[in-house]
């Protein structure tokens, strides 16, 4: 049974396919168990558990939640951003939805702060501000959660740059705004308070908010893990598009050394889509009582 764990979708997040699309795409790609894991959003869980009754895929509730995390002996103690992956929780948990409205109004907030930096890089080139009538075209075109990506992607669309790589290269990273911080305690009280379980997101994804931000080292992201983290998780994702075979295999086995879970996905945006591409075994499946998987080999 293929499994895929993190995807992202067009309705509460920076995904390209709505929800529906995705379960057809799943379908159609013989994946078994899937989780809609969107960013700091779990208005799409409902529908989501709908549509795999439709489809006949069996489903875990999923949610990405961002995360200031801070190590001394690391950038002087200086916060990185990291990603958790919490799963199976209680939907309607008040709690945690309170929580990520908070969230969503925040990165409004965030984005006007943003767009106000941007425009004093325009303004200082003598070129043409964001406008109020800007901002609404760019709010009109979030699906999910607003980030830079939707930024970005107006960018393109004005013309002013050619690409979303080149808007953040010339303009997103240098004008970014912090997000609202949330701490690893938070989260995971937020998680397991709503009966779900934790996990750090791609901790070794080289071109993502992971440990590599403070360490390339996989032995030292194994001791900071067990130093400072390993109390708030229930475990790791282990398969992921971006993860080595080395990676996985360290990972693994601190998994296995400590007790912990171990989780796979694709991560996938939809562009390119590479849903199920994740080598994720089938016992990941039975950690989570879905009645699929057997033992750990």
């Amino acid at each position: 049974m293929k499994i895929d764990l993190h995807i992202h979708s067009r309705d509460c997040s920076d995904g390209r396919l709505c929800l529906s699309e995705i379960f057809q795409e799943a379908r159609s790609r013989g994946i078994g168990l899937i989780s809609i894991t969107d960013h700091d959003n779990v208005d799409c869980q409902e529908e989501a558990e709908a549509l795999s009754c439709r489809y006949g895929i069996r489903y875990i509730a999923g949610v990405e939640l961002n995360i200031s995390f801070s190590h001394p002996r690391y950038r002087n103690g200086k916060p990185v951003s990291l990603d958790l992956l919490g799963y199976q929780y209680d939907i309607h948990d008040r709690a945690l939805i309170r929580k990520i409205g908070d969230l969503k109004e925040h990165r409004r907030l965030r984005a006007q702060e943003i767009l106000e930096k941007i425009n004093r890089e325009l303004r200082s080139k003598h070129q043409e501000p964001f406008t109020e009538r800007d901002l609404e075209a760019i709010e009109k075109s979030v699906d999910g959660s607003f980030g830079r990506p939707h930024i970005a992607n107006y960018m393109v669309k004005k013309g002013m740059v050619r690409n979303r790589q080149e808007a953040f290269d010339r303009y997103l990273v240098r004008c970014n705004v912090p997000k609202m911080p949330l701490s690893l305690e938070e989260a995971s009280t937020l998680i397991h308070r709503a009966g779900g379980k934790l996990m750090l997101a791609h901790g070794n994804d080289p071109n993502g908010t992971s440990l590599v931000s403070l360490t390339p080292s996989l032995e030292e992201q194994c001791q900071i893990i067990r130093e400072s983290m390993l109390p708030f998780l229930d475990g790791l994702e282990c398969w992921h598009s971006r993860h080595s075979p080395d990676t996985v295999s360290a990972y693994l086995a601190f998994a296995e050394r400590e007790g912990l879970m171990v989780t796979g996905g694709s991560d996938c945006h939809q562009d390119p889509v590479i849903m199920g591409t994740a080598k994720v075994p089938s016992y990941v499946a039975a950690q989570f009582n879905t009645g699929e998987g057997k033992s750990h080999p």
